[in-house]
């Protein structure tokens, strides 16, 4: 039986260095390309006349489709790799946690593949993320009444 101290030196020395300075430049760079490409699909969309909701929505809808597809080919994973936390940024990375599983489950089929396993990742995001807007909710409706 490996002690808790043991496994930890083990772990140390077979693990490497993180480069924190570089993956954070990449993850600040990258991150803020998205968010770049989000604002210019927000001038783009309100160039064209839609209104401030619709101009969100069209964004919104855009930069899942951008994802899911970049998913799909197999770009948004080199991506990721690169960028590491600068590719979590909530609607793409949200996009590629659904799209991942979907993917690799398809050959299982659209029940039993695609419907049971495209939550895989995402799944605890939605549930948790949920139960916490609710208790956040009620504690705002209490004390802030």
């Amino acid at each position: 039986m490996v002690t808790k101290k043991e496994y930890s030196r083990i772990v140390d020395k077979h693990s490497g260095k993180s480069p924190l300075f570089k993956d954070t430049v990449r993850a600040f760079f990258v991150g803020g390309f998205i968010c770049l490409i989000g604002q210019a699909l927000r001038e783009f969309y309100g160039n064209l006349g839609l209104n401030k909701e619709l101009t969100g929505t069209a964004v919104c809808i855009s930069l899942i489709f951008i994802a899911s597809l970049l998913t799909a080919l197999g770009v948004f994973d080199k991506i990721g790799k690169f960028a590491g936390a600068g590719t979590l940024i909530p609607i793409t990375g949200f996009s590629n946690a659904v799209t991942s599983p979907a993917m690799e489950f398809k050959s299982e089929g659209f029940i039993a593949g695609l419907g049971a396993k495209i939550f895989t990742v995402a799944g605890p995001v939605i549930v948790y993320g949920t139960a916490s807007s609710v208790i956040a909710g009620i504690i705002y409706f209490v004390f802030m009444r």
